[in-house]
């Protein structure tokens, strides 16, 4: 009889005898922190549809391609988040988002107070332009859009010459992770990798506005 059949023997004997004994340990799955790319790797990475962790303002995030279909779902399945909900895009700068955007339909003193406050931690839900992809916007009008001083998004976004998806780096419901090391194990073994540095070090994910109105969606 092999050894598992004699641990499963034993502990069925102990179970008759009402016992309740561990006799072997089943292995442990141990799980490996992702190295940290370079940047140059890391955008490289995403223009091959690749999902990467890495620091934003406040918490850590999940970024990839918003224009490729099949990474912005991989995302949402380990984020588990619906499509309908849509995403945020972040950016280095306005003209990463320009394809995305119809700004022509903001009134310019509107545009104006959106635009004074970038870059820096203000997303604004903008008028979504005909090419932004469904997967981004999900069920709404408009899509949530930012640009960033945080030096590692804007250094990773030039690199990869565009906007990234911006989402934090958690289940859905789940509490978000401020540091490396509250990030969610699981989740962070299942992306491709991780861009290093630090958070921006704000208390709570950057306020959603409404472009139009000004009204506060998230303060």
């Amino acid at each position: 009889m092999s050894r598992i059949g004699h641990a499963l023997r034993d502990a069925a004997m102990d179970a008759v005898a009402g016992v309740a004994v561990f006799r072997y340990a089943l292995p442990i799955r141990r799980w490996t922190m992702p190295q940290p790319l370079s940047l140059a790797d890391a955008a490289n990475a995403l223009k091959r549809g690749a999902v990467l962790a890495y620091p934003t303002e406040a918490v850590w995030g999940l970024g990839c391609d918003p224009d490729n279909e099949t990474a912005v779902m991989r995302l949402l399945a380990l984020k588990q988040r619906p499509v309908d909900k849509g995403l945020i895009l972040i950016a280095a700068n306005l003209d990463q988002l320009r394809p995305y955007l119809d700004l022509s339909a903001l009134p310019s003193e509107r545009l104006a107070e959106v635009l004074a406050s970038w870059p820096g931690p203000n997303t604004w839900v903008m008028p979504a332009g005909p090419q932004a992809p469904r997967w981004i916007t999900g069920a709404h009008a408009g899509i949530a859009v930012r640009v960033s001083a945080h030096p590692v998004v804007v250094t990773l976004c030039t690199a990869f010459a565009g906007a990234l998806v911006s989402t934090s780096a958690n289940r859905a419901g789940a509490e978000p992770a401020y540091r490396l090391d509250e990030l969610d194990s699981e989740l962070l073994s299942a992306v491709d990798g991780l861009v290093a540095g630090d958070t921006g070090g704000l208390a709570r994910p950057t306020p959603i506005r409404d472009a139009s109105s000004g009204e506060a969606l998230r303060a």
